[in-house]
């Protein structure tokens, strides 16, 4: 085998080694950035959910008071 084709494949293996593990670095990378999206998408549902309740109670509220009035304007 002459020295050309030694060099030639030695370089490719390199430069297939330098790619995958690019690859590799890059996936974990974007793993770990959507885990914590979700996470954020997570809180962000959480404080949704508690917002309905809210609006619920502060409408029941409202009603109530609605109520309370009219009792005392007769």
């Amino acid at each position: 085998m002459s020295s050309d084709t030694l060099i030639a494949i030695l370089s490719f293996s390199g430069t297939l080694l330098g790619t995958l593990g690019g690859i590799v670095a890059s996936n974990k990378l974007t793993v770990y950035r959507i885990s914590q999206l979700e996470k954020k998408v997570e809180k962000h549902n959480n404080l949704v959910e508690r917002m309905i309740k809210v609006e619920d109670s502060t409408k029941s509220a409202h009603h109530r008071i609605d109520d309370i009035r009219r009792l005392f304007d007769e």
